[in-house]
Parts: structure tokens; C-alpha cells; sequence
């Protein structure tokens, strides 16, 4: 038996009993209240709060539908609930109403100085405060704790073949989980509606847990000998990810973890991957459900796969243009591509009109880390260029680069080279933001989703001119 299987069945009792875990927790933090704590607290403020405002307010308008946004993809269409996060399209993200800057210089760190931890931002995200590094602790210890997958899981994932795309597996894992799921059980034996958030809460945490396990054992037997290290219960969530990867040695890279899984973790909820998560869940689907289905719409190339798609597309420049190319020779080659019919990857997003913050953050890290590495240095002269060449181009609303532009360029440096496992990364992290949501889902009841759809022909009848 492995060590990894062998921790599996020592805690395989307390991952079943959310009073253990608790104790535990409290054991972690005796001077603060957990996590779990804090939102007993919170929920009934909330609650109230929310019933006031619909009291209120509930029919006043929101804002407007046209039939282009209809068939455009509902693009700015506003009607939906999210918490943890807000898109302003001139400043870019807010984690409950907190720009990435302020997370940076606000969120504990597991260094002086460094990135903000994961376990920060999930607490603030959930909670809507800043957790004190106490705090933070016994959230990274929890997940620790949680972090062991049952061993019908490892096999399964063992025997699927190499072929198989890593999101494909990392999708399969998750539904093989729910088989565990606290609130399909606690539905099942007919728990009050009052009571949906707390099996949620606990599927939520066991899952962002065992996160790590699946994707690194992915990671492990596709691309390397398919041995995954111990997680260890005194390290925090991102070494203990990029040590189950083999990149622990590597402090740099475990910092550049902890910026990842926080910046790709929520970005409002009308993206794919959120939505769709927000969507399964409101079916009363559990979170292993709903995420195994923001999964799936996080594979496709308009969405998480497009970090990978950018980096072949700068890597395939460097190779026509070479390393040293001028920004003539660059400019040349974006035009002759925007000429050609194509679109240039990373530029531009659905809801920005400027830099991604995001984007910015990592260009920072690539600044103090990394100020001479080639690929790098392309990315950066792309990032003054880019936008003068898609103004003057003139068919592009968002000029400015997105996330996308820059996170596989620092994973490629540090050794991460196999592109088809990016979005697995992203996977990992966007769960911090769509269990955070979900959990705030049931708490306040927010009921199934269902929009209403016309055809085409219907809406010649409403709207054509006689």
C-alpha cells in the first residue's frame, strides 16, 4: 500500500465525520473561531440582509436585453447573483471588493513579502474578510487533512491511458468523488432546506482538498514515473501541490503557485466555468456535480485552454522571427497574421477595456524573477506592441492583454513544459471561486435557473416590421 493510500485510510474516518474535522479545526486555531465558525455567524446577517434588499428593491429594473445580445452570447446581459467577486471593465477584478494589489499587500503570505496564500483568499471570498495568518493556518491544515483521495479513485485514474487529455481524467476523478458527496447523503435522508449549506460547505472543502492529489497524480503518471509524494499536514495548500508535482524544490515555483491558484480562481460568475458551476448547482446537483461540469467548460479552447493556446502561438513567433527579432520583424508578423484571417490569442476579453490586472500581476512576478529569459522578453515587447497594432487595426473593442497572455510563459520557465496540462492548473484554482459561490448559493436559497429562450422565428413575430 502506498504511503498516500495509507494516509487515505487513516483519515478516512475523520473525512467522513464533519464533527471530527471541526474539532480539529478548532484544534488548529483555539484562539480564533474556524472557518466554519465565522460563516454560522454570517449566514443569518446575510440572509436577512438579502430579504431586506428584495423587500426593497426586488422589482426594480436591472438593466435591459437586446435581441444582439440574445444571439451574441448574452454578453453584458445582467442577471445573475455572485458574491465573491465583481468584473469592472476599467479596473478589472475585485475579490469582495478588493483589487489584486490589495490582496497582495493584505492576504497572509507564507513569506515575508511573498504572494498571498490560497487558503487567504477562499476565507475572504467565503466570509468577506481578511483572515488573520492564524486563520489562514487552519484552513491550509484542514485541507491537509481532507487531502487524501479513496483509493478506487487512484486506481481509476492509474489505469486511464496517456492519451487521455489530463481534463478528461481531472473531470472523471471528480465524478468519481461525489461518491463520498456529504449533501447527495444528506438529501437523500431528507435534510431540511435551511440546512442545504452545511453538507455543501464540507463537500466544498473535501473537495478544494483533494484537488491537489488528482491533479498531481495526473500530472505524474502522464508525463512522468507516477509517483506522487505525501502531503504533508504542516505545509500550506500551494508547496503541498507543487511538491505532489515535483517542483517543491523550486521556491520560486511554489510562490508562483500561490499567485496562480489566487489569481485564476474567481472572475465574476458570468465566465463559462463559473456559470455553468453555478448552474449544475442550482439544480440541487452536489459540488462534485457541478464542478465535474465547470470542468468540462473550462476545457474549451475560448476559455481555460486558452492560456496554452497563446503560449504555442508566442512560441511559434520566437521560432518563424527568432529570439532576438525587432519590433519591426514583430509587428510585421502580427500583421501579416491579423491579414491572414486569424486572431492574435490573449488580447482582448469579453468584459475588460484594459491591461487584465491579472496579467499585470504576473508580468510583476516575471519582472522580479525572470527579467532575462527570452520568451519572457518577447511577451514583453508583445505587450507594447499588441495594443498599437490592434487599435490602428481597428476591429478589436479590448485592445489590451488578458491572463492568458503571460501564465504560460512563467510555467514554461520553470520547467512546467507540457501545455496540455495548464488547464488542469486552472481547474485546481477556479474551485477556490465556484465553491466559494456555491456554498453561498444554498445558504441563500437561490433557486433553479431558468431563463427564458425564443426562436428566431418568434421574435420576427414580436419585432419585424409590418
Amino acid at each position: 500500500m502506498s504511503a498516500i493510500r495509507a494516509f487515505n485510510t487513516t483519515f478516512s474516518k475523520a473525512v467522513r465525520q464533519p464533527a471530527v474535522r471541526l474539532n480539529a479545526t478548532r484544534s488548529y486555531a483555539s484562539q480564533a473561531k474556524s472557518l466554519k465558525e465565522r460563516l454560522t455567524e454570517i449566514i443569518p446577517e446575510k440572509q436577512e440582509e438579502v430579504k431586506a434588499f428584495k423587500k426593497d428593491y426586488g422589482n426594480t429594473v436591472l438593466g435591459e436585453v437586446t435581441i444582439n445580445q440574445a444571439y451574441g452570447g448574452m454578453r453584458g446581459v445582467k442577471g445573475l447573483i455572485w458574491e465573491g467577486s465583481v468584473l469592472d471593465a476599467e479596473e478589472g477584478i475585485r475579490f469582495r471588493g478588493k483589487t489584486i494589489p490589495e490582496c497582495q499587500k493584505e492576504l497572509p503570505s507564507a513569506v515575508p513579502g511573498g504572494e498571498p496564500l490560497p487558503e487567504a483568499l477562499f476565507w475572504l471570498l467565503v466570509t468577506g474578510e481578511v483572515p488573520t495568518p492564524e486563520q489562514t493556518k487552519s484552513v491550509s491544515q484542514e485541507w491537509a487533512a481532507r487531502a487524501a483521495i479513496p483509493e478506487f479513485v487512484e486506481d481509476l485514474l492509474d489505469r486511464c491511458p496517456k492519451t487521455l487529455h489530463p481534463m478528461a481524467q481531472f473531470s472523471l476523478a471528480i465524478n468519481a468523488l461525489q461518491h463520498d458527496s456529504h449533501f447527495a447523503k444528506a438529501y437523500s435522508n431528507g435534510i431540511n432546506k435551511a440546512d442545504y449549506w452545511g453538507p455543501t460547505y464540507e463537500d466544498a472543502m473535501d473537495l478544494i482538498a483533494k484537488l491537489p492529489n488528482v491533479a498531481a497524480r495526473i500530472y505524474r503518471n502522464v508525463y512522468k514515473d507516477g509517483k506522487v509524494a505525501d502531503i504533508q499536514l504542516d505545509k500550506d495548500y500551494s508547496y503541498n501541490f507543487s511538491n505532489l508535482l515535483g517542483f517543491a524544490d523550486n521556491k520560486e515555483f511554489v510562490e508562483l503557485m500561490r499567485l496562480y491558484l489566487v489569481l485564476h480562481s474567481d472572475h465574476e460568475g458570468g465566465n463559462a466555468s463559473a456559470h455553468t458551476t453555478h448552474l449544475i448547482g442550482s439544480t440541487l446537483a452536489d459540488p462534485y456535480l457541478s464542478f465535474a461540469g465547470g470542468l468540462n467548460s473550462l476545457a474549451g479552447p475560448l476559455h481555460g485552454l486558452a492560456n496554452q493556446e497563446v503560449l504555442r502561438w508566442t512560441m511559434k513567433m520566437q521560432e518563424t522571427i527568432g529570439k532576438d527579432a525587432s519590433d519591426e520583424q514583430i509587428t510585421k508578423y502580427l500583421w501579416d497574421t491579423l491579414n491572414g484571417g486569424k486572431v492574435v490569442p490573449g488580447f482582448g476579453h469579453a468584459v475588460l477595456r484594459k491591461t487584465d490586472p491579472r496579467y499585470m500581476a504576473q508580468r510583476e512576478f516575471a519582472l522580479q524573477h525572470l527579467p532575462e529569459d527570452p520568451l519572457f522578453a518577447l511577451v514583453s515587447k508583445l505587450y507594447h506592441i499588441i495594443p498599437g497594432v490592434l487599435t490602428e487595426h481597428g476591429k478589436t473593442a479590448n485592445p489590451y492583454p488578458n491572463v492568458d497572455a503571460h501564465s504560460g510563459v512563467l510555467l514554461q520557465y520553470y520547467g512546467m513544459k507540457e501545455q496540455d496540462y495548464y488547464t488542469v492548473l486552472f481547474g485546481v484554482s477556479r474551485a477556490i471561486g465556484v465553491m466559494s459561490q456555491l456554498i453561498w448559493d444554498r445558504s441563500l436559497g437561490l433557486p433553479l435557473e431558468r431563463p427564458k429562450s425564443y426562436s428566431t422565428a418568434h421574435l420576427k413575430k414580436m419585432y419585424a416590421k409590418n
